[in-house]
C-alpha cells in the first residue's frame, strides 16, 4: 500500500512540475477574455491535460522502441516550443498594439458589432489551431518522463500519464480564474501581456534546457 501512495505522489508532483507552463498560457489566455465561459475554461484546460497525457505515454513508448532515434529527436524540443511560442505570442502581442493604436485613433467610439472570432465582449475567441499549438509547445518536455517513467509497467505509465492530465487540468483551471480577474482591469494590456509570457515562457523552455 505504501509503494502505491508513493507513486500517486510521485505522479501529482511530476504533474504539477510539468503543469506549470500550461498555467501560465492558460493565464494568458483568460486575460484576454476576461468574461470566459466555463465550457471554454474546460476546453482549454482539457486540452493542455489531454497533452500531458499524451507526451509522456509517447516518450514511453519511445523509450521502450526506438530509443536512439528519441534521444536524437530530444535535441529539437526546446527549439520546437521555443518557435511554436514565440509565433502564438508574437501574434498577440501585435493584437494587443494594434487594439491600443486603434483606440487612440477613436476619439469618441460607439458600441461596436463584434468582429468575426470574436464574441459579444469583443474579445476574440481561441481557436483550436491555436490552442492546439499551445498545448503541444507547453507539453513536448513531458516527452522526456518516458526517460523518468522508463521502469514502470503500460499499465502504471498510463495510470502515471493520467494523474498528470488530472493535475494539469485543475492547475490550469486555477491559471484561468486568475487570469480572468486580471483581464477584466487590465482592457487591451491583457493581449500585451499574455504575447509577453508566452515569449517569455518558450525562452524559459529553451534556456534550461540548452544551457542547464
Amino acid at each position: 500500500m505504501s509503494g502505491v501512495i508513493i507513486f500517486i505522489i510521485n505522479s501529482m508532483l511530476l504533474g504539477v512540475g510539468l503543469a506549470m507552463d500550461a498555467f501560465s498560457v492558460s493565464m494568458a489566455n483568460a486575460m484576454r477574455d476576461p468574461h470566459m465561459k466555463r465550457r471554454e475554461m474546460v476546453r482549454i484546460a482539457g486540452a493542455f491535460a489531454l497533452f500531458q497525457f499524451l507526451m509522456p505515454e509517447i516518450g514511453w513508448i519511445c523509450v521502450h522502441t526506438i530509443v536512439n532515434y528519441f534521444k536524437s529527436f530530444q535535441k529539437l524540443i526546446p527549439w520546437i516550443a521555443l518557435l511554436l511560442l514565440a509565433y502564438i505570442g508574437g501574434k498577440m502581442l501585435l493584437e494587443g498594439i494594434s487594439d491600443y493604436r486603434a483606440m487612440r485613433n477613436v476619439k469618441n467610439p460607439g458600441p461596436a458589432c463584434p468582429k468575426p472570432g470574436e464574441d459579444k465582449h469583443g474579445v476574440n475567441t481561441l481557436s483550436t489551431h491555436t490552442l492546439i499549438l499551445q498545448a503541444i509547445a507547453t507539453s513536448i518536455d513531458a516527452l522526456s518522463v518516458g526517460f523518468a517513467i522508463a521502469e514502470y509497467g503500460s499499465f502504471e505509465a498510463f495510470v502515471a500519464a493520467a494523474i498528470i492530465a488530472v493535475v494539469t487540468f485543475f492547475i490550469c483551471i486555477g491559471g484561468i480564474l486568475i487570469g480572468r480577474k486580471a483581464g477584466s482591469f487590465l482592457a487591451w494590456r491583457a493581449s500585451i501581456l499574455g504575447g509577453t509570457i508566452l515569449i517569455a515562457i518558450g525562452l524559459e523552455i529553451w534556456i534550461s534546457n540548452i544551457f542547464f
